[in-house]
């Protein structure tokens, strides 16, 4: 019986708490425009640190009628400034709050308050707007925020307007004109390429950006500024070597790592230190030996330790909750630490229990995590030492091929890229990455609408074929189909092709293989190739194209598939007096490797060939002036002599 009485009870506490708040909704509807301000002035102190309240008048229904007040041209200024006041209060309290607002269309009607006359009203619709767009539940794009919006920002001026505001009295002034810039300058050249020419009071913008870094200055600030000279830089505005960049940026960042910063400011300063050095072998070098970066970064999988100093509950709460960001923005580093420089990644690898950190980053419950986790293990896979090392003696293919199984596209990019380097013909990974079903996962890949994971797929696949057993290139001919090879060689990006043209060129090799594979897949083989010789390709393509029709001349059964082809041998006859040398060199492999003497049916073929004008043609490339065409027309025209 319990149980029945309990949702009557509910309702009845509701409706108690809901009655007393009626009269706040009800007054907003009153005649008398001065009762509906005190009405809203009263409103505004009941819900002043009060959820409950908060959640209640908007049930009420508040909401829509205050946003009509606020936006009623008869409403006066006081009545539209404290509804705008009440509204970024409602804003304060949960994010269920935060969506019933953006369900009534806040956001359009505050940005048309912003071209109110009124400063204290339009203050307010900033303020509510600002505590709007600070929640996780607001989605991004109903304000500026790519390069587009950017561009818009720049062309109304806002570099100019905002550039004066650095210099102001106010510290907060000067704060919120900083972010402004980093916001504006990141990832934009443009917007970059002009900050570095303003000057303020005769002083250029970055020297302004030094002086704010300074140790003296709040940390705030000097994260920020670094923030703008690091955006400044990768857009190139700003050279990598500069002193501003060298003694001032570099330190400043590699500073906010230390264990003695907030959590915010050590992840602040990691992944803008990361996306410092990214592209760039000397920082990455410079930042390795700077206040021992890769031995204090080890710090960040440790925190908070059990001997923490934090006395703070509740940062320690918060601490814990937000722990994971610190694993994410060590990875991010140690990857662009490690992405050049072999000497860096043997310390990143030797740093404490390195490797199997990120073998559990690998499946952390955090998205982001994972992702950076496999951006640091892809940045150390390139490293030939450690994959015959590090790599075999941690498994780390058995965690990968997991991530792989089931990840958005955006870790299957990397994690696919990772794959590609265990391939390697020397990673001892390779054979059990094989056993554990990657052919399958891979020729998958292959058939992806996104662009970097059908390169990696075929890439990875071109990496397993090379000097592979037999058994192994059947199952990838076999995996992919025939229908799918000539997708990928008919694929309108020039990567995919060149690593399809790759992985058959792999699949060809040494003389069992080519002709157990021309007799099962010759007729569809030669179609692909004539289809490339044909068609609107570049130099590299077709070079690749003629290495592959040289490795099928070197079979000893398949070299019959060109033989008896006379388009195709027009064709290699063609390229042989070509312009390019690329292509002439890699015709005249094919015409070796079908003249060669010592192979039966040799005489037959040199005269078929002779026929068709080739020796001529050798005759007058033996004369060339590039040595190794002449030498290469010589040695094949001592095929015919012997």
């Amino acid at each position: 019986m319990a149980c029945v009485l309990e949702a009557p009870l509910r309702m009845s506490v509701l409706s108690e708490v809901t009655a007393s708040s009626r009269h706040y909704v009800d007054r907003l509807f009153d005649l008398d425009p001065q009762k509906v301000l005190q009405g809203v002035i009263d409103m505004k102190n009941a819900v002043i640190g009060n959820n409950k309240q908060k959640a209640n008048l908007i049930v009420l229904g508040a909401v829509p009628r205050l946003l009509y007040l606020l936006q009623q041209e008869t409403s006066s200024t006081e009545l539209r400034t404290e509804c705008a006041v009440v509204l970024g209060s409602l804003a304060m309290g949960t994010e269920n709050n935060v969506k019933s607002l953006l369900d009534c269309h806040i956001i359009p009607a505050l940005l048309q308050g912003l071209l109110s006359p009124d400063l204290k009203f339009i203050e307010a619709c900033l303020r509510c707007l600002r505590t709007i767009f600070i929640s996780p539940v607001t989605p991004e794009d109903l304000l500026y925020t790519g390069p587009d919006h950017q561009t818009i920002l720049f062309n109304h001026g806002a570099v100019q307007n905002i550039a004066h505001l650095l210099v102001s009295t106010s510290y907060k002034v000067r704060m919120q004109a900083l972010k402004c810039f980093s916001v504006l300058a990141f990832e934009n050249p443009q917007v970059s390429m002009t900050l570095v020419n303003v000057s303020v009071d005769g002083e250029l913008l970055p020297q302004i950006f030094v002086k704010m870094l300074q140790r003296d200055k709040p940390i705030e600030m000097q994260l920020t500024s670094a923030k703008c000279l690091t955006s400044m830089c990768r857009a190139g505005a700003i050279r990598t070597d500069d002193p501003c960049i060298v003694l001032k940026t570099l330190p400043c960042l590699v500073r906010m790592c230390s264990k003695d910063r907030l959590l915010e400011e050590r992840v602040e300063g990691a992944e803008t230190l990361a996306y410092l050095i990214e592209t760039d072998v000397e920082l990455q070098r410079m930042a390795s030996i700077t206040d021992h970066l890769i031995v204090m970064l080890a710090d960040y999988f440790k925190y908070p330790s059990s001997v923490s100093a934090i006395t703070d509950i509740k940062r320690l709460d918060h601490d814990l909750k937000h722990a994971h960001e610190l694993r994410q923005a060590a990875f991010k580093l140690y990857a662009s630490l490690g992405a050049n420089d072999e000497d860096i990644r043997k310390k990143i690898i030797e740093t404490e229990n390195m490797m199997d950190r990120i073998v559990n980053g690998l499946s952390e419950s955090s998205i982001k995590v994972r992702l950076a986790a496999v951006r640091c293990l892809h940045s150390l896979s390139r490293s030939v030492q450690q994959l015959r090392t590090s790599f075999q003696d941690h498994a780390v293919w058995k965690p990968l091929m997991k991530v792989l199984q089931n990840a958005p596209n955006e870790i299957l990019v990397v994690a696919s890229s990772t794959l590609c380097n265990l391939l390697l013909e020397f990673s001892p990974s390779k054979e059990p990455i094989l056993e554990s079903g990657a052919i399958e996962l891979l020729c998958s890949l292959t058939q992806s609408e996104n662009l970097a994971l059908r390169v990696n797929g075929i890439w990875a696949l071109m990496n397993m074929a090379f000097q592979a057993e037999q058994k192994i290139k059947s199952d990838i001919l076999r995996g992919l189909s025939t229908e799918q090879l000539f997708q990928l060689l008919s694929d309108s990006d020039v990567n995919v092709l060149m690593k399809t043209l790759g992985l058959l060129r792999n699949l060809l090799s040494t003389r069992p293989h080519i002709d157990y594979i021309m007799s099962t897949h010759g007729k569809q083989i030669m179609q692909a190739v004539t289809l490339i010789l044909e068609g609107e390709h570049n130099i590299e393509v077709k070079e690749q194209t003629l290495c592959i029709l040289a490795n099928i001349a070197d079979g000893t059964t398949a070299k019959e598939l060109i033989m008896t082809n006379d388009d195709i041998l027009q064709k290699i006859k063609y390229y042989m007096s070509h312009s390019n040398a690329k292509l002439q060199l890699a015709a005249m492999f094919c015409i070796s490797n079908l003249i060669w003497n010592e192979e039966e049916g040799s005489q037959e073929r040199q005269d078929k060939l002779r026929d068709m004008g080739i020796v001529d043609i050798l005759h007058k490339l033996s004369q060339s002036s590039d040595p190794n065409l002449c030498d290469k027309a010589k040695t094949a025209l001592q095929q015919y002599l012997a």
